[in-house]
C-alpha cells in the first residue's frame, strides 16, 4: 500500500472546504468579538460604578457584576452568530442584541435600589442578584433569537 499523494489530499473535499470555510469563521468570530467588547465597553460607561478599578483593587463583587455582563451580552451573541448568514446578519441581530441587552442591564440597575453602593462596598449577595438578572435575561433573549 502506498502513501496517499500529497497533491491528492490537498484537493480532497475536506481540505477545500476548510480553506474555503476557515476564513469566514475567522471574519464571523472576529465580528462578534467586536461586538461583545463593544457591548461590555458601553455598559462600563453607563454604570456608575468604575468595574474595572474596583477589579483591580480586589472587589469580588465588581468582578462577579463584570463577568456576569460578559457572559450575560456573550449568550444572545453566540446563538445570534448561529443563526447568521452572513456578517450582515451578525451585526443587524448584534447590535440589537447588544442594545437589548444594554437596555434591560440598565433597568436591572435601576430597579436594584443602592446596587453602586453595594457593589463599591464589595457585597457579593448584591452582585449575585445582578449576576442572576443579568443571566435570565440573556437566556430569554437566546430563546427570542432562535424563534
Amino acid at each position: 500500500m502506498t502513501a496517499p499523494d500529497v497533491n491528492s489530499v490537498l484537493d480532497s473535499a475536506e481540505v477545500q472546504a476548510f480553506a474555503t470555510g476557515f476564513p469566514t469563521t475567522l471574519a464571523h468570530l472576529g465580528v462578534t468579538l467586536a461586538l461583545l467588547g463593544v457591548g461590555a465597553t458601553l455598559y462600563m460607561l453607563m454604570t456608575p460604578w468604575k468595574e474595572i478599578d474596583l477589579v483591580r483593587q480586589g472587589n469580588a463583587a465588581a468582578a462577579l457584576a463584570l463577568a456576569g455582563v460578559l457572559v450575560g451580552l456573550a449568550a444572545p451573541l453566540a446563538v445570534s452568530l448561529s443563526v447568521s448568514t452572513s456578517i450582515k446578519d451578525i451585526v443587524v441581530w448584534g447590535v440589537a442584541t447588544v442594545a437589548l441587552q444594554l437596555l434591560v442591564f440598565r433597568l436591572v440597575d435601576m430597579v436594584l435600589h443602592g446596587l453602586a453602593q453595594r457593589i463599591r462596598e464589595g457585597q457579593v449577595a448584591a452582585a449575585v442578584v445582578l449576576v442572576g438578572a443579568k443571566l435570565a435575561t440573556a437566556l430569554i433573549l437566546s430563546a427570542a433569537l432562535t424563534g
